[in-house]
């Protein structure tokens, strides 16, 4: 028999790549399945969402700028390190949903495989989205994909880490920053994920991950003049359509909620084309020469 006394585990927020607390001080019991009580996560506040912003911002211009074969290089890396700490997430999925230890371990390995995929496209998207376009004149067309920018994301509330991934992976894939609220009543495995994104090659502000009462954060965020883009999964119908409306005033893209039967079932590139824009460069070929074209 052991005497010694179990160290638990003190959840923090994770923004501009460091671990605070909420500035609010504030905390909320986050339970399982059956009520028994697992860990106190943070209570952000406006003032944690409007410097998660401020992080996402600054760190856009880099990530956006750098290579998509880097981007996926990175995104790999993440997925290495979450494949190490399988054992820490089954735990914490199984606690949070309510599953088996064999099921969450599925549902892990799903999750896992979810970030290769998207580290897999981030270097092909632009292939399928992009292209040259015919034009009547002596023209080159040419559209290529481009980040909206920074995107606050609302994490589906019944998928604590497997739906959690499949709505922010998207999104870094294709050079945005993000700013993430967590399930609110199961926000253990994203803050986790935090952890993992710190130690990996993501630079701190790529993602922020904010803990609490999501419409107490989303509303700041959908209303932020530096916030681009809004993803409103983890939202119900009644905020959604409050959020919209705050989305609005500086003509945010925002991505409704869609009912999703299966998080484990092929995404599509949905997800990633929602916080693109197309960019179309029109170049001069030269003149027409006797023989054909000439440039």
């Amino acid at each position: 028999m052991s005497d010694r006394l179990t160290v638990l585990k003190t959840y923090k927020l994770y923004v501009g790549g460091k671990f605070p607390r909420s500035e609010s001080g504030r905390v909320y019991e986050v339970t399982d399945s059956k009520d028994n009580w697992l860990a106190n996560a943070p209570l952000s506040s406006r003032k944690d969402a409007r410097d998660a912003v401020v992080a996402a911002r600054k760190a856009f211009g880099g990530w956006s700028g750098a290579t998509a074969y880097n981007r996926g290089q990175v995104l790999y890396r993440v997925a290495e390190m979450l494949e190490g700490r399988r054992g820490q997430f089954v735990r914490e999925v199984a606690d949070a949903e309510g599953l088996s230890k064999s099921r969450a371990a599925a549902v892990v390995e799903a999750t896992i495989d979810r970030w290769v995929w998207y580290a897999g496209w981030t270097d092909k998207i632009a292939q399928v989205v992009g292209g040259a376009n015919p034009v009547a004149g002596p023209y080159f067309n040419l559209s290529s994909p481009e980040p909206t920018g920074v995107v606050a994301v609302l994490a589906p509330q019944d998928s604590s880490f497997l739906g959690l991934v499949s709505v922010l992976a998207p999104v870094i894939a294709t050079g945005n920053t993000a700013v993430v609220v967590a399930s609110e009543k199961s926000p253990l495995p994203a803050l986790s994920l935090g952890e993992v994104l710190a130690t990996s090659d993501v630079p701190g502000g790529v993602v922020n991950v904010l803990s609490g009462r999501t419409s107490e954060i989303a509303t700041p965020l959908a209303a932020h003049q530096d916030v681009n883009a809004i993803d409103l999964a983890g939202a119900d119908d009644v905020l959604a359509k409050e959020l919209e409306i705050a989305a609005a005033d500086n003509l945010k893209r925002v991505l409704r909620p869609q009912p999703v039967d299966d998080w484990s079932a092929t995404p599509g590139i949905d997800r990633m084309t929602a916080f693109l824009e197309t960019k179309t460069v029109w170049h001069p070929t030269g003149s027409l020469g006797a023989s054909g074209a000439a440039y």
